[in-house]
């Protein structure tokens, strides 16, 4: 399995970069308890998922800064006029 890329999540609405998210955090937090209880797990997993779960964290973020920010620039024009 290679490593996931950003540019795969790209095209993924809001909402559905949420549930990736979560979908991501449940899957790492399985991983985690299947190496703490020894249990057989591939190991390249944990390291494949916390990629992912950051892309998908990034991504979310700089598109609610850009909600933001146009949502900050109406205010401002409605303010000056």
């Amino acid at each position: 399995m290679a490593i996931p890329l950003y540019s795969d999540i790209l095209g993924i609405s809001n909402t559905e970069i949420s549930e990736a998210i979560i979908q991501a955090e449940k899957e790492l937090f399985q991983l985690r308890f299947k190496k703490a209880t020894r249990q057989p797990f591939k190991a390249h997993e944990i390291k494949h998922t916390k990629r992912r779960l950051a892309h998908l964290k990034t991504l979310l973020a700089l598109r609610l800064d850009i909600i933001e920010q146009s949502h900050n620039n109406i205010i401002s024009k409605l303010i000056n006029n």
